[in-house]
């Protein structure tokens, strides 16, 4: 796999004012992710799925070198290692489009890690956070890594926008039920074979059904430790895209959670809480898509002008100077979006999870659902488009297994799927505008009246 772009610096004209504090951070994770990612990906994406998971893989090299350069606190309060100035939403989006500029897989991987540690950062006991957020966060070689267990095989993209529903709940059983046992509980089930990191995974942010006669909507959401008696992981999946981060099943035979690893309990807060995290998950992807696009969008450029036929080099013809032009703009578009969007997110949401913390006592907004769902589809659909022009660009040397832009199309297209698909997304997106969409203005009695 060639690439085409092999600078280490940052190319594009960044149009917000940046510190020279966020200007070296870009620098630095767009070498990481140069240096560090590229060269991995490429190997992991020609490996077979077991191949990417034995000891020794890339894989596993990478995490490492992440976790010695401190980039799993970038994110966690101060006291537990992250910086001394929590990080900006833009300096935030500036690292996740960069790293996702470098690989898809990585970055998801990278991202996958820190969840159930930073939902303990927001969440969890003291004790929890000793036991287990603590190793974590001093970890500098790559010892632990994280998985967000939520898909199932008969629930993907509907698990936690399904609990809102008002369809039979009897539709909604999960397939990972819990079942009350002294001062915990007991899973029995399984996760599907598309977690994120699940073969690799050695802690969980796992969503569970709390009781056997109910449904999805009466779920809690937890943290286990997968070398817990009880856990088998299935074999590695073997994906189109996004080879670079091992996806695999997660089962649960008889695996015992205490309380105390309970972050969010069933009743109506989980429901409020798991509306919250994807309002999270959705504008952390949404950098990272930015990242993918511009990283085909730099592979075209470069083609196209050293590419000759017709006597010069394509940029000469104009349904390639349109194509190209196309392409920028949509990258431009969603990035200022995608960083508009989790800076808002950042400030209003009430997951606990890169936002104030949610109180119970009170029933506080939270951030627009609307707006987090449409930052991540309006970036996932830009990465695809663009990805899926650079090919068009390139030509043959685009569908070529040597071409980098071959690899981004099939990532890009992995995009419109994983942490929800477009569709589902679009749905909950309009269920929110329909619902909650201010038209105090629009009188339609009136308007008939009238007509």
């Amino acid at each position: 796999m060639r690439a085409l772009t092999t600078d280490l610096g940052v190319g594009f004209l960044d149009l917000e004012e940046l510190s020279d504090e966020d200007r070296m951070l870009q620098t630095e994770a767009h070498r990481v992710a140069a240096e560090v990612f590229r060269p991995a990906a490429r190997a992991l994406d020609a490996m077979t799925p077991a191949e990417r998971v034995a000891p020794g893989s890339p894989f596993f090299e990478v995490m490492g070198t992440l976790k010695s350069l401190g980039y799993h606190r970038l994110f966690l309060p101060p006291e537990y290692g992250g910086p001394p100035e929590p990080l900006s939403p833009l300096a935030q989006a500036l690292v996740l489009e960069e790293l996702g500029w470098g690989s898809l897989g990585l970055t998801t991987a990278f991202l996958t890690d820190m969840l159930p540690f930073s939902s303990i950062a927001a969440l969890g006991s003291d004790e929890l956070k000793q036991q287990l957020l603590v190793p974590w966060a001093e970890d500098e070689e790559g010892r632990f890594h994280g998985c967000w267990a939520i898909t199932e095989p008969d629930h993907g993209s509907d698990f936690l926008l399904g609990i809102r529903d008002d369809m039979d709940r009897s539709s909604q059983r999960g397939q990972l039920v819990a079942t009350r046992q002294g001062d915990g509980w007991v899973l029995r089930g399984q996760k599907s074979a598309w977690v994120s990191s699940g073969p690799v995974a050695t802690h969980a942010a796992v969503h569970a059904q709390a009781g056997a006669d109910e449904s999805l909507h009466h779920s809690f959401y937890a943290v286990v430790p997968l070398d817990t008696p009880g856990v088998r992981k299935g074999a590695p999946a073997d994906m189109l895209g996004v080879r670079d981060d091992p996806q695999g099943e997660i089962f649960f035979d008889d695996v015992f959670v205490p309380d105390a690893n309970v972050l969010i309990g069933s009743g109506p807060l989980y429901a409020v809480f798991g509306d919250q995290l994807l309002c999270v998950t959705s504008t952390t992807i949404a950098p990272v898509a930015v990242g993918v696009a511009r990283a085909a969008f730099e592979e075209a450029l470069a083609y196209a002008r050293n590419r000759v036929q017709g006597g010069g080099p394509i940029t000469r013809h104009k349904n390639i100077q349109l194509t190209l032009y196309a392409m920028f703009e949509k990258i431009e578009s969603a990035r200022a979006y995608a960083r508009q969007a989790l800076e808002y997110v950042r400030r209003t949401s009430i997951a606990g999870i890169g936002g104030p913390a949610a109180d119970p006592g009170q029933a506080p907004l939270g951030a627009s659902p609307r707006h987090s769902r449409a930052a991540q589809i309006m970036a996932k659909r830009v990465a695809y488009e663009v990805a899926h022009d650079a090919v068009q660009v390139c030509g043959a040397f685009g569908l070529s297994r040597e071409s980098l832009t071959e690899k981004l199309l099939r990532d890009a297209r992995c995009l419109l799927i994983e942490d929800g698909t477009i569709e589902v997304l679009a749905l909950d997106a309009a269920r929110d505008l329909i619902d909650h969409y201010e038209t105090s203005d629009y009188d339609f009695e009136e308007v008939m009246a009238q007509w």
